[in-house]
């Protein structure tokens, strides 16, 4: 187990230094030992270089990857300690379940009964017992991943665990129960573990910090609540929530918004925005609400309304801008027109995307 510290890192494909040539643009930051994290983009935004590099899979074009201090920039995945578990399961077909997760173990010489200990600890904690007998190639996808997921736990001296994309090929109906293991077994067996995806479902189910990645740069890290309630970057605002959080073109001064023309309170003052900045106004639909139309609320065209089953979202429209607001319970719009509160408090303002803390 280690602490894992990124100095500078920085990386290239094509060998090139410019920004443009940069997958990975320069990064710094801590992992704990023990953390669960999560690295949260769409794909191409780089998150899988960040997880190569730190197992040893690609050296960085600069920068340093430093296990408890020491840099490991020369070491391989082995030499760093790295378990790392792919989108695919990696299983021998031939082997048992049992010789599977012990197979790790006899390349290091462990003493079998210590094998014999630690395999039936894995297998009880990922309900494979009953399965540690069977040849693997008769098992179902999500029993061989949970396979591939044991082999990487089985080692106790790890310093850290990497899950590359680990539950995309499993059925949507086993992907909560193998989060929900997952998370139990890292707070079981104290592992610092790294869990890379595009789903933030499984981003905020599982890590208790998630780190933000969009075109090669970290974006936010922070807990699930903090990237839902004080996005710092536009891209966090709409990319976590679902649906993402309203972001449009407005004129901030002091204290006052305006969209298309309407004013609405703010509770910050923001007289210092940097000039010339294009500057956003963001607020989640969780706290939008449609009501009926009256001459001091900001009046938006009914398009749809979505039944989530316990909320609901109305698509509306204003001018050319399409939002999305909350159905108060048991509102029923009459007609096609409707209007629209904000509440002032979760109303954020960005300038060229960055969020402004604005003054109490």
């Amino acid at each position: 187990m280690a602490r894992i510290d990124l100095v500078d890192l920085a990386h290239a494909y094509n060998g090139g230094t410019t920004d443009a040539d940069l997958v990975l643009k320069p990064t710094s930051m801590t992992w704990r030992q023990g953390g669960a994290y999560a690295l949260l983009g769409p794909s191409g935004c780089g998150k899988t270089t960040l997880l190569n590099i730190i197992s040893g899979i690609v050296r960085p074009s600069r920068g340093k990857v430093l296990f408890d201090g020491k840099d490991v920039g020369a070491l391989t995945t082995q030499q760093r300690n790295i378990a790392q578990v792919f989108q695919f399961p990696v299983i021998y077909d031939t082997m048992t379940v049992g010789e599977n997760l012990a197979f790790p173990l006899k390349n290091r010489g462990l003493p079998r009964a210590e094998i014999e200990k630690r395999v039936g600890e894995i297998a009880r904690l990922l309900d494979l017992e009953a399965y540690l007998g069977r040849r693997a190639s008769r098992l179902s996808a999500d029993a061989k991943q949970k396979i591939s997921l044991g082999r990487g736990l089985v080692r106790a001296d790890v310093a850290a665990i990497l899950f590359d994309e680990p539950l995309t090929v499993i059925d949507p109906a086993l992907k909560w129960e193998l989060r929900s293991k997952l998370k139990t077994l890292h707070r079981a067996l104290d592992l610092t573990m790294i869990y890379v995806t595009h789903d933030q479902t499984e981003a905020l189910t599982f890590a208790d910090t998630v780190v933000v990645m969009h075109e090669g740069s970290v974006v936010q890290t922070g807990t699930p609540e903090e990237l839902f309630a004080r996005p710092e970057h536009t891209f966090v605002g709409y990319f976590i929530g679902s649906p993402g959080m309203n972001i449009v073109a407005g004129e901030v001064r002091g204290r006052e918004a305006k969209i298309a023309g309407h004013t609405l309170a703010l509770k910050r003052s923001y007289d210092a925005l940097p000039a010339g900045a294009n500057i956003e106004i963001g607020i989640r639909p969780e706290f939008v609400s449609i009501a009926p139309p009256r001459p001091d609320l900001l009046s938006a065209r009914l398009e749809r309304i979505d039944d989530l089953g316990r909320t609901r979202f109305a698509r509306v429209r204003v001018d050319s801008l399409r939002l999305a607001a909350a159905v108060p319970p048991g509102s029923i719009p009459d007609g096609e027109e409707v209007g629209l509160t904000f509440d002032p408090a979760q109303i954020h303002v960005y300038a060229d995307s960055r969020r402004i803390e604005g003054a109490a």
